[in-house]
Formats: structure tokens, sequence, C-alpha cells
């Protein structure tokens, strides 16, 4: 007998086409939200724009920890929800094959993306996200040889002010140049110039400002007066700030794998509140990848309507409850880093809960007869329905009073 059938192929491909939709439709969500603030922050920091393009990648593996269990649950949920209403799941079930055998397939997706989604949060992500962080902070440092303002006065190193009215062909052609430099003797210069631009020289600490058409006012102690000149071609030398060396990766707890999180939480020296939030972090990994093998029982739970019906309940609730339970699991995991709560307890307790929960609504699905875990919902939901179209109807036909037509049909 063959391990995979036909029929396990059959719900491999219904259940694919809305996991990967589902995946892709998340992440890109996630990402072009991120993306706009990035393009703000870069263009702020005056940064070039291919460091966005490094950050979002960086942020790829947070997001896809998040949209993998999302895809994983609405790809099994509208794979059998179609099945129930297309009459094709009473089939399956009428020739003997249980839920249980109906999810063979994804119980195997269930596993494999949960390895894939622990390998994500408990590896890839905390090193991505640390790459993100150093990418913010060189930003701000200006190791990516940040751009000077336009229009504005610029404080370039320790003792250099500079303002530029116009730049043209990044920065290659600038006019309207002034430079007020002062040195640590007391003298000063200061310098307008029609035009400018940028040169590398070999210090790599030292870039070169050349300046053409100007008007040079050199001052020191020693002068009665200001030295005052008109020059045709001047350089000025520009030392570049020194750029502070980013920190360790780990100076936040999702910056640590997995294992360093094990090694903090069991090393006796490391301070109580330390070894807390790193044990909070390290089960609230756990119990979001715990999580995901209990998903095909909750799709399954809520993807078959009544009879009759075509109520899409049950997509929408599955959505708020794993919503709410990783909002939960994030206040479980604050409660337990702050030390109020056993970080084992704070997460695992609602774990516990929520798995309950969800084994009883598929025992009320596969196992009672005419059972539906949330019946109680969708007839409320339908009396409500009903109730909304009920008073657009009234309202329909009183318009229709109000200006005298009859109504279609009459």
């Amino acid at each position: 007998m063959k391990f995979i059938t036909a029929t396990d192929r059959y719900v491999f491909r219904l259940v694919m086409l809305p996991l990967l939709a589902t995946l892709a439709i998340a992440a890109s969500l996630l990402l072009l939200e991120k993306m706009l603030s990035l393009f703000d922050f870069v263009a702020a920091e005056g940064g070039p724009v291919s460091v966005v393009w490094r950050m979002l990648a960086n942020l790829i593996p947070e997001y896809l920890s998040l949209g993998i269990p999302i895809g994983l649950l609405l790809g099994i949920l509208l794979a059998f929800r179609k099945l129930a209403t297309s009459s094709e799941l009473d089939i399956f079930r009428a020739v003997g094959m249980s839920y249980f055998r109906l999810l063979r397939v994804p119980f195997m997706l269930a596993i494999a993306l949960a390895a894939l989604n622990f390998a994500i949060v408990g590896f890839i992500q905390p090193s991505a996200r640390y790459l993100y962080e150093e990418l913010r902070f060189e930003l701000r440092s200006g190791a990516f040889g940040a751009k000077v303002r336009v229009g504005e006065f610029n404080n370039v190193g320790e003792n250099l002010t500079m303002r530029i009215e116009e730049s043209r062909d990044n920065g290659n052609r600038l006019t309207g140049m002034f430079v007020y430099a002062k040195s640590k003797n007391g003298q000063s210069i200061a310098v307008s110039a029609e035009k400018g631009q940028f040169l590398r020289t070999d210090d790599p600490d030292t870039i070169l400002l050349r300046l053409e058409k100007g008007t040079l006012v050199h001052d020191a102690p020693n002068y009665k007066t200001p030295r005052v000149l008109s020059f045709s071609s001047h350089d000025v030398p520009i030392p570049l700030p020194k750029i502070e060396s980013f920190r360790a990766r780990g100076g936040k707890d999702r910056e640590y794998i997995i294992t360093e999180l094990m090694n903090i939480g069991g090393d006796a020296s490391k301070p109580v509140g330390e070894r807390n939030k790193a044990w909070a972090n390290f089960h609230f990994r756990l119990v979001e990848v715990a999580m995901m093998l209990l998903l095909p029982f909750l799709a399954v739970a809520l993807a078959i309507p009544p009879k009759r019906s075509t109520s899409a309940l049950g997509v929408f609730l599955s959505i708020i409850m794993v919503v709410t339970y990783h909002k939960i699991n994030e206040y479980a995991e604050g409660v337990g880093g702050m030390g109020v709560v056993d970080p084992f307890i704070a997460l695992w307790v609602p774990f516990a809960f929520f798995a309950a929960l969800i084994l009883w609504m598929y025992h009320v699905i596969a196992h009672v007869p005419g059972g539906q875990p949330i019946g109680a919902l969708e007839v409320f939901a339908d009396r409500i329905g009903k109730s909304i179209r009920k008073a657009f109807d009234f309202g329909r036909k009183s318009r229709l009073a109000t200006i005298g037509m009859p109504e279609s049909g009459d």
C-alpha cells in the first residue's frame, strides 16, 4: 500500500496554493509597509538607496516567522473549506476516510514548516536582526558616506561648517558654496565659492573639497585685520569624523541564537533579571513553533461550515485566535522576563489551555455526529446577518415609498 496516495496529492495541491499565496501576500504587505519608513529614514540620514534593500533583506526572516504560521493555517483551512462546500469531504467520509487520515499531508507540511520556522527564529532571525541594527547604526554614524544636506548648515567633523546651495550629478557639481573652518590655535578661514567638487585622496580618512571662483577670508590671533583673497581654484582638505565601532551581537535578547539563550539562562553568575529575560525569550520561541503542530487540527475545526451554509466565520475566527495567542505570548514573555512569574509557567500554561481548546474543537467536528465547535457563533452571526438584511430591505422600501415608486415585481 502506497504511503502517499492520489488523495494525498490532491489535498497537497489544495493546501499549497492558498498557503503560498497567503505567505507571499503577508510578507509583501509587511515589507511594503516597512519600506516606506526605511526610505524616509535613509533619505533623512543622507544614505544611499541601496542600503534600503539590504535592510529589507535582513527583515525577511522576521516577517517569514510571522507569515509561515498564518500561511499554514489558512492554506489548510481554505483547502478543507473547499472540500466541505463542494461536498467532496462527504464523499471522502463516506468511503471511510477519517479527518485524521485526510490530515496526513497537512501534518507533514506542518512538521516541515515548524522545523523551518525553528531554524529561522532560533538561528537566522537573531543574526539578521543584528545586521539590520548595524546598518541603522552605520547610517546614523555616516559610515556610508552620507551626503551633505543641501540648503542647510552642516557640521562636518569637529571644527568645520559647510553650506551648499545646490548639488547635481550625485555631488560632483556643487554650486553656492560656503565653508568655515577653525583650528585649535585660533586660526579660521571662511570661504565662499561659485562651484565646488568633492575628490578622494590617498588618505581614507580625508576627502578634498575643490572650490572654484571664490573669496577666502583668513583670520588668526596675531593678525591685525583678516586677510582677504580671491582665487580661481582652492583645495580644502576635510578630515572625516571617526566612526565608532558597532557593539557586539547580543545587545538584546532577540539577537541571541537559541543556544546562547540556554547558556545565559543556565549561567548562575549572570544577574537574575538577565537570566529571566533569556529564559522568557527562549520559551517564547519554543511555544510559537510548537503551536504550529496544532494548526492542522484548528484549521479543520474552523474550516467546515454548517450544512447548507457557506459561512466564512471560521476563516475570520482563525486569524483572530492566532493573533490573540501571539499577543498573549508577547505579554507572557514580558511578565516572565520581569520575574513576576516563572518564564516556563508564563509561556507554557497559555499553550496548554490553547492546545486543549483546539483539541476539543477538533474532537467535536471529527467525532461528534453533526458536531459544530463554533455552532453557537454561527447561529449568532446568521441572526446578525438576517437582521442587517431586514434593516436594509426596510430602508429600501421606505425610500421607494417616499418617492412613490413601486417595488420591482409589483
